[in-house]
């Protein structure tokens, strides 16, 4: 391939999405609801409102009371297939045109449409029933009267709504007023961004000094804000009060609010209702359900418009072979309707009991044990998929840290040796007595262990300070929180933290000896092994940034005065930050090839005339109005040279069960795996490495940050030079990418073994789906477990949710529910190939069995003169699809060619559905062909066996019609199931005993003559013993691929 080939800008064609986004609005504008804009809330007071807001309820129902049956009605009848029956069932009211009884075509109809309603109401009540539990959960309320409960979908913009510690913020809001002494809460965010750190919220200055909390209804304030919008990580508002003098006002940021489907953390909140209802940040970012129709049932589809083709023809042949006399256009629409027999009926009654079946056998599976089906249409879906976009925090992850390795450069700790670091910490904190002179070897041997203990003393005390980690004391039933607070009780302990890496790495300092025991905005206090606590002051604090890729800390020692500025990085900002040295890249490199997190930590001592320098010139740049972030990175940047290097450390994120094993089936079966996470880059990339999702031969492309289309088109040319590269880009990235380079990109992306997006907003993981979707044409599955992807998975052709710590939202989206990632693996190995060869087994054998008798029917209608006469009449045609031959051609579903534990051990296997062979034009075309030779086959030797009454040809010819079909559901079973031989004993026995009722068609003295007998069974020899010698030879010279597995 050529370098720097020119890239051709995107263009803008008008796209699905933003077709039905403009045509919501228009929809709006009719409905009277008004563009959203910015708005004014008073405190405590919903009735001063500048405008209306919508109720705050949530809502994942597809339809209402009213809009439920019509709504179900047109899902069906837009496709042909069921429109074709029903114009069928209509015409047979026109007397003219009557060739039966009318039951013969609206109970099949009928029984049809009274499955699928059942169906979509059954699931219908239960979404109804899931959203009444979120709208009704209770949350106290802030009156003029006092606390009041309120229901969830009760509250309205303006309300003071009371939040507790665990309970899920109902509304998005803005945070007035915190329990928590150090003034500020933890939020959960995990179900809006997927983000597990926690995030730190700041209340509102002003009302965070009110005495009390009822006070906020004293005051005279409101907020003013921004329209609502999609965008979760930014917020532009402001709080004014207008009752103080001077009136106070202070700029809200992201910092200030608390947006629904987030949860508390730490203590009790107050806030004031912003957004309620459709105008939620988190609604906002969810796109609406729809129904999804399997690309195995257009398929279907388009093969009834192909035999819909052929029976028009067929009418129009036998018309004009009668030179179009008479009345020739009545007669051309009685032979489409002695044809109609053409296109099955039965084929959407099998189908969609088939789809039943498959889901419960899938429910009953011991192996996936708690996997729950809940859209029950789609089955086959499973069978073809070619992309699976995963999330990874919580699907591929466990989202546990373990402190697993501390690396000093010339040793390293792992899981195993920590004891060494805790006798380490120990020797340091304990008074021992100096030891008796003794051998010049024990002296230098005791120089060097004391060095190394001072080493390891050093990395643990730094990691104990520089973190954002809180200790939060907890009553526990036997000690009080204040109690606890006070004497430091280990057993009532629990940390908060924005990332739950530090709090590993906190935890890992408590086990060797070092504890957290106390921290606010300006002290930490530590506990050393003896229990003496040692206090430091916070200087400074410098917090991590996506950007910096680091965070540090300036912290006096109260015991000595000294000040020592600690700083912990990623090794790639790190290694220009520390003094020289030879380990630190290559260990580095050991550690990230083991999937652990990598945090370099250094030190640097400062005096107090070099610290009291820094603050002066740091506070100047914080102080200044242009370019102060510029200024204030340029001061901390002065500081940041030279530092002494202490250690690494390395974390593990705690792979799923069977994790790996399940991405490398995944692999050998076709199939492309994407991570798409709103985790930072650095874990991201940590977590492919470790999940083996990137194999350790394969080069990863880091995508660099690119804001402009120059930038972006610089960097996909570089990426057009690597090959077989596994690729990792920024949500920012590929935003830019997708507005210029949109086609470019996806192209390269498509090639990639492997797809890490990082820092992913909701929205925009439903976006990469849809391109998908609609560059490949490929089927695709997204799997989730998080509120944030709830989106992905309503927007895949397939969506699979993950019962995991953070909830059940995923789950209940998803059309197929499952407790462990590695269940996916079976999910599609075993039950989605299964679902789709046996659907296409079906399909083609219900098409083949009604081909048969409209053969019989064109052969006897052009032998008698090309009359509109049925051949079978009244109960014959319906019982012919029913009961004589429904029990075998359904026992097909029970059918399979090798074992799932073959299944699951050759992954290979699968690779043959995503060419969709098994339902295909070339197989549909094979058995049209074999109805047509076997229809013509036992309706030509009926006639030709036939002696003088035209009853006899009914008898033979229906006969040798059942014996047949029977026979070729036995050639075309691989796998025999005793429920098999059961249906085709019965429905043999069925036709037997049912002679004596069909006199009225059938001669039942002629039936038990020889001459009845050996004609049937040469016909029914003649049409079938041909096709076992041809499925006997294909085997023998050009067997299947799962055969030699089986052989």
């Amino acid at each position: 391939m050529t370098d720097n080939i020119p890239l051709q800008p995107v263009r803008h064609k008008k796209r699905m999405d933003s077709k039905r986004r403009s045509g919501c609005c228009e929809c709006l504008r009719c409905c009277g609801r008004r563009e959203p804009r910015p708005r004014t809330v008073w405190l405590g007071h919903p009735e001063k409102r500048d405008q209306r807001y919508p109720r705050n309820v949530i809502n994942n129902q597809k339809y209402n009371f009213f809009t439920f049956l019509p709504g179900v009605l047109f899902n069906q009848f837009k496709y042909f297939f069921n429109l074709y029956f029903l114009l069928l069932a209509c015409s047979q009211f026109v007397v003219e045109m009557r060739l039966g009884a009318l039951y013969t075509y609206w109970v099949p109809l009928g029984f049809v449409l009274a499955v699928t309603v059942i169906r979509e109401a059954t699931e219908e009540i239960r979404c109804y029933m899931r959203d009444k539990e979120v709208n009704s959960q209770i949350y106290s309320k802030l009156t003029a009267r006092g606390t009041v409960k309120v229901k969830s979908s009760n509250i309205q913009v303006g309300d003071l709504i009371i939040v507790e510690k665990n309970q899920r913020v109902p509304a998005d809001m803005i945070f007035l007023r915190t329990s928590e002494k150090n003034g500020s809460c933890f939020l959960r965010t995990d179900q809006l961004d997927g983000e597990t750190d926690w995030k730190l919220r700041l209340p509102v200055t002003c009302t965070q000094r009110l005495p009390t909390a009822s006070d906020l209804l004293q005051i005279r304030s409101y907020v003013y804000a921004e329209e609502p919008n999609i965008d979760i990580h930014n917020f532009v508002g402001t709080f004014t009060r207008e009752d103080s003098d001077p009136s106070v006002n202070e700029s809200l940021s992201i910092e200030n609010t608390l947006w629904a489907s987030t949860v508390i953390a730490s203590g009790t909140v107050v806030g004031v209702v912003l957004y309620t209802g459709r105008e939620l940040r988190s609604v906002m970012n969810t796109s609406n359900p729809r129904s999804k129709i399997g690309l195995f049932d257009l398929e279907v589809n388009c093969l009834t418009k192909i035999l819909f083709g052929a029976l028009v023809v067929v009418s129009l042949v036998m018309v004009a072979l009668q030179h179009f006399a008479g009345r020739w256009y009545l007669q051309i629409i009685r032979f489409l309707l002695l044809f109609s027999n053409i296109i099955p009926i039965s084929l959407r009654v099998n189908l969609d009991m088939g789809k039943i079946v498959y889901s419960w056998v899938i429910r009953r599976d011991s192996k996936i044990p708690g996997t729950v089906v809940r859209s029950s249409t789609i089955p086959e879906q499973l069978g073809r998929i070619s992309y699976v976009l995963t999330d990874k925090t919580g699907t591929l992850t466990q989202n546990e840290m373990v402190f697993k390795r501390l690396h000093l450069g010339t040793v390293a700790y792992g899981l195993d040796s920590m004891d060494e670091v805790q006798s380490h910490i120990f020797s340091i904190y304990t008074q021992q007595s100096q030891d008796p002179p003794a051998l010049k070897g024990v002296t230098l041997a005791t120089k060097v262990r004391k060095t190394m203990s001072s080493r390891v003393h050093e990395a643990v005390k730094a990691i104990a300070l520089c973190h954002n980690v809180t200790p939060v004391y907890e009553s526990n039933g036997v000690t009080d929180q204040a109690e606890a607070e006070r004497h430091y009780e280990d057993s009532c302990r629990v940390y908060q933290a924005s990332s739950p890496d530090e709090v590993a790495l906190v935890q890992w300092t408590e086990s060797v000896g070092l504890t957290l025991v106390g921290r606010d905005q300006s002290s930490v206090q530590l506990r050393t092994p003896g229990g003496q606590i040692l206090n430091f002051t916070i200087l400074q604090i410098f917090p991590f940034t996506y950007e910096s890729k680091r965070m540090g800390i300036i912290v006096r020692d109260e015991s000595t005065g000294e000040i020592t500025f600690y700083m912990k990085g990623a090794d790639v900002v790190m290694a220009g930050i520390v003094q020289y040295n030879d380990w630190l890249e290559e260990e580095c490199g050991n550690m990230a090839r083991e999937g652990l997190r990598v945090l370099v930590v250094a030190k640097k001592s400062l005096t107090e005339e070099q610290y009291q320098d820094f603050e002066a010139r740091y506070v100047q740049a914080k102080l200044s109005v242009h370019d102060r972030s510029l200024k204030v990175a340029t001061v901390i940047e002065s500081l940041e040279m030279e530092m002494e290097l202490l250690c690494l450390t390395g974390v593990e994120d705690q792979l799923q069960t069977d994790v790996r094993p399940t991405l490398e089936t995944l692999r050998n079966a076709g199939i492309k795996v994407w991570m798409l996470t709103g985790d930072k880059l650095e874990t991201a990339t940590c977590t492919a490495k470790n999940a083996h999702l990137v194999t350790r031969t394969q080069d990863i492309h880091i995508f660099r940050l690119v804001t402009n289309r120059g930038e972006a088109h610089l960097e996909l040319n570089a990426f057009r030079r690597k090959h077989d590269c596994a690729l990792v880009i920024s949500g920012d990235s590929l935003e830019v990418c997708l507005k210029y380079y949109e086609y470019e990109f996806m192209e390269l992306a498509c090639q990639c073994p492997a797809v890490v997006c990082c820092r992913c907003a909701p929205t925009q993981k439903a976006q990469i789906v849809r391109l998908l979707q609609e560059r490949t044409g490929k089927l695709t599955c997204a799997v989730g477990d998080g509120g944030n992807d709830v989106s992905m998975i309503q927007e895949a052709d397939c969506g699979v949710g993950v019962e995991g710590k953070e909830g059940k939202q995923a789950s209940l989206a998803a059309d197929f529910s499952i407790t462990q990632f590695k269940h996916l693996g079976r999910l599609l190995m075993v039950h989605g190939r299964n679902s789709y060869k046996r659907s296409a087994a079906l399909s083609q054998f219900v098409i083949h069995r009604s081909l048969c008798i409209s053969t019989m029917q064109a052969v006897f209608s052009s032998v008698f003169y090309f009359a509109s006469v049925p051949l079978y009449q009244g109960f014959l045609i319906i019982g012919y699809s029913t009961i004589y031959t429904m029990f075998p051609v359904f026992s097909l579903v029970l059918d399979k060619d090798v074992k799932s534990e073959v299944a699951m051990l050759y992954p290979e296997l699968y690779k043959d559905l995503l060419k969709g062979r098994p339902l295909s034009y070339k197989t549909f075309l094979i058995w049209v062909l074999i109805s047509i030779y076997q229809g013509s086959i036992i309706m030509y030797g009926a006639l030709l066996l036939f002696e003088s009454e035209f009853v006899h040809i009914v008898a033979i010819s229906f006969t040798s019609l059942i014996l047949t079909e029977l026979l070729m559901v036995a050639l075309t079973i691989q796998t025999w199931h005793w429920l098999m031989i059961v249906a085709e004993l019965l429905s043999l026995s069925c036709y037997i005993a049912s002679l004596v009722f069909l006199h009225e068609f059938i001669d039942v003295y002629f039936i038990a003559t020889l001459s009845f007998l050996w004609k049937v069974t040469v016909i029914t020899l003649v049409s079938c013993l041909p096709l076992y010698v041809l499925k006997y030879l294909r085997r023998r010279f050009s067997p299947p691929s799962y055969s030699k597995l089986t052989s």
